[in-house]
């Protein structure tokens, strides 16, 4: 069977006309949105309007490009995934075209970042149809799923590669000149569990809020809403970071992104040290983990034990695993060498310091962990000093999906002056608007003006809500619940 090259995507330049910001607004502002064209796709002229939410708080609905692609079907690689070596899409083609049907074998290149090296893989995919021929494409799936292959039916605008759009973004600036609220972080009713980010903002008041990081998908069901990273709340660390992953560190007004670590000691009264491996999480056997009130789940009930510590770090009792934490309380919980550190060392009545230390690594120090600092982790940085420096490995998310492919954004950024940059690109909405993948997003942040910028958690957990109103349009067709929020607060 004879093979053909698959042309992914079609380019074609569009203008929208822009809606001018008013004058006066636009000279007081620190933190202005640019007049350039939007710098993604064909860089077609923007059309944006602007809501004045509160002192130094504007929204930007912001739209841009047009739809020109269509659809395929790709043909998943004996590994399941879609993309692969050379020789497993050969394989992969030859099964095809055992079919009867014509395939291609497609090249691309997954770009290099900051700390991963480009990557050449290969996709095999039938037919290429207009957007209004979808149903085409389903029918060619269904044969080829009849055949025995794993397929899916691909919108080739998601694949990361040349389009032009379209894009519908919100886009949140918080003038530091302005603003007279205060930032800060919630997890909901509690670490375990998953809440709606329009949840969280009515409970805390806030004028604005975007959804937080990563939360932990790989746990038992109902300790999903457990951060992949660092959490602070109120100067409580509620998770341990992923050592050296991005972060925005939240103070009163002021923002900044870094990375962090997180130290974590328990200190017996008679001198004995042992190391805190996290925070509110499942523990790994020989682990010792603290849980606190705000967990909202009982500790594990695998052999061990769990002591009971009140609020002046006196040792209340010492309990079998598996029970609820006390309020006002914390449990230190610990199997095999720390269940018998815990024997050995934490008798009831004594007491045990728990020193945390938070280090800030740009800086080179710790963070002081008072009632005003917060903290939400990021997913991935985008930008340092102005410059685009995508660290997909070091955050783990250097896979073809995460770097190259569009999916929903959330993203936050820093200006040089202080003011803070919220933002969300809607996507996996075919025909409407396409989302951004990693150098897209870093491109985007840095339009609007960032020096600092992170991803935050994406695809269907992407949203803002403003004035208790959710303004994006998330890609289930409704709020997820998500881990954590970025809260802007009014005071």
């Amino acid at each position: 069977m004879s093979r053909r090259t698959l042309v992914a995507g079609l380019a074609m330049a569009t203008t929208i006309t822009g809606l001018a910001v008013p004058g006066a607004a636009a000279e007081q502002a620190a933190v202005k949105f640019p007049s350039s064209k939007f710098p993604l796709g064909t860089r077609s002229v923007t059309t944006k309007t602007m809501t004045s939410v509160a002192s130094g708080i504007d929204l930007y609905d912001v739209r841009a490009g047009s739809s020109t692609d269509g659809y395929t079907v790709t043909v998943l690689m004996p590994n399941g995934r879609d993309a692969g070596t050379r020789e497993a899409a050969e394989a992969t083609l030859a099964a095809v075209e055992a079919t009867g049907e014509v395939a291609s074998m497609q090249r691309l290149v997954r770009p290099q970042v900051a700390d991963a090296a480009e990557q050449e893989l290969f996709m095999v995919r039938v037919g290429l149809w207009s957007f209004k021929q979808r149903a085409k494409a389903d029918a060619t799936a269904k044969r080829l799923k009849k055949a025995g292959l794993k397929i899916k039916v691909d919108y080739l605008g998601d694949d990361g590669l040349k389009t032009t759009g379209p894009w519908h973004a919100q886009v949140l600036t918080i003038d530091a000149r302005a603003f007279r609220g205060s930032y800060g972080a919630s997890l909901g009713t509690s670490v375990a569990k998953r809440e709606t980010l329009s949840s969280m903002a009515r409970r805390d008041g806030a004028i604005a809020a975007v959804n937080g990081g990563f939360f932990n998908i790989h746990t038992a069901k109902e300790l999903r809403g457990e951060p992949v990273g660092a959490s602070v709340v109120a100067g409580r660390l509620l998770s341990e970071a992923v050592p050296g992953r991005s972060a925005i560190v939240l103070r009163g007004r002021t923002a900044r992104i870094t990375e962090l670590r997180t130290t974590i000691t328990a200190i017996s009264q008679d001198g004995a040290k042992h190391p805190i491996a996290g925070v509110n999480r499942a523990a790994v056997p020989g682990e010792l983990v603290l849980y606190t009130e705000e967990y909202g789940a009982k500790t594990p009930a695998a052999d061990g034990a769990d002591v009971v510590i009140d609020a002046n770090g006196r040792v209340e009792a010492v309990r079998a695993p598996g029970a609820a934490v006390p309020k006002g309380k914390r449990v230190l919980h610990g199997a095999g060498e720390a269940a018998m550190w815990l024997n050995e060392h934490l008798w009831q009545g004594w007491t045990v310091k728990i020193d945390t230390k938070v280090r800030d690594l740009r800086k080179g120090r710790n963070l002081q962990l008072t009632p005003d600092l917060h903290v939400v982790a990021g997913g991935v940085g985008l930008v340092r000093n102005g410059r685009t420096q995508i660290t997909a490995r070091r955050d783990g998310h250097d896979s073809l999906n995460m770097i190259l492919r569009r999916h929903p954004r959330t993203l936050a950024g820093t200006t040089r002056d202080g003011s803070l940059i919220l933002a969300t690109i809607d996507g996996r909405r075919p025909g409407v608007t396409v989302g951004a993948n990693f150098i897209e997003a870093a491109q985007f942040m840095r339009w609007l003006g960032a020096t600092q910028a992170i991803n935050l958690d994406g695809g269907g957990s992407t949203a803002m809500v403003v004035k208790n109103k959710v303004v994006n349009q998330p890609s289930d067709g409704r709020e997820r619940a998500v881990g954590d929020a970025l809260l802007v607060l009014p005071r």
